[in-house]
């Protein structure tokens, strides 16, 4: 009978390396294959979401970034008789920059009231969770705004109102800031009004009471003082500012500040998570 461990098997094994797993690279295997799985529902969402929301109808999933594209447009047009914002900035462009980025906004905030009622079926996979939804959905509305934005910017670049982003990273920068502003307060909707339906209705009045002071339609500047120190506790205008300092070439950081902005974004966001983690266990399932 061959010994358990032979001469001979130790001469085979001479010069091999083994590597030893370490805990260390069992977690990040472990994450690397969480992260993907959560990739892959956060994906078959939006697909479910595309296919429910727009269906295959019309245009189908081109209303993804065709109804914010109208919108914009429409109020564009309405400001296309101003004259030209200190000399350099045109009326269309800062409406463009604006409100275009102010319907990301809009439509995340929105459509977070009924995030749960509409996909609770969903929870029943286990993979599945609050916070799946909520980027999908999230992720959704900030792609169409974001596409309607490219277009709106592309086509009025040739009529000569608009230039190329100056500072198209301060640009990207300032889109997110808003799209993660928007991600916080959404989740704080979505865990405070699954029970609530009174809060549900006043959704909407908070979006609309947030157009005149978002700054997304004037330059900060513009506001007299001391309605001018108020405004600026809002992180919203400062947001818009950024905005459109990546895109004009007048415009400037004055009244931006990057602690106050991330301070804020980080406050919301961590009370939404907090917020939809608490509302899952109240979801019931029938």
């Amino acid at each position: 009978m061959a010994k358990p461990y032979s001469l001979d098997m130790a001469r085979s094994l001479r010069g091999c390396r083994v590597k030893l797993i370490t805990a260390s690279d069992f977690k990040l295997t472990n994450f690397a294959q969480a992260f993907s799985v959560q990739m892959r529902v956060i994906g078959a969402i939006l697909m479910r979401e595309l296919h429910t929301r727009y269906g295959r109808e019309n245009i189908g999933y081109l209303w993804l970034f065709g109804e914010p594209l109208m919108l914009g447009s429409v109020i564009a047009l309405m400001h296309s008789g101003q004259a030209s914002h200190d000399g350099e900035i045109s009326p269309i462009a800062l409406t463009v920059c604006g409100y275009t980025i102010f319907i990301m906004f809009r439509g995340i905030v929105n459509r977070a009231e009924g995030a749960l009622h509409g996909n609770a079926p969903l929870l029943y996979h286990r993979m599945v969770t609050v916070f799946d939804i909520s980027f999908a959905r999230a992720i959704l509305e900030a792609a169409g705004t974001f596409m309607a934005f490219t277009v709106l910017l592309g086509l009025i670049i040739p009529m000569g109102y608009a230039s190329l982003p100056v500072r198209p990273l301060s640009l990207l920068l300032g889109v997110l800031y808003v799209f993660l502003f928007s991600f916080g307060i959404a989740n704080i909707i979505i865990g405070g009004t699954y029970e609530n339906r009174t809060l549900e209705r006043l959704v909407h009045l908070f979006t609309y009471f947030m157009i005149p002071l978002s700054g997304a339609f004037y330059q900060v500047i513009w506001v007299p003082q001391p309605y001018r120190d108020y405004l600026l506790y809002n992180p919203f205008p400062q947001i818009f500012e950024l905005v459109r300092y990546g895109q004009f070439e007048s415009a400037t950081l004055e009244y931006v500040n990057y602690t106050y902005i991330n301070a804020w974004i980080l406050g919301l966001n961590l009370v939404g998570l907090l917020m939809i983690r608490a509302v899952k266990h109240r979801i019931h399932m029938t």
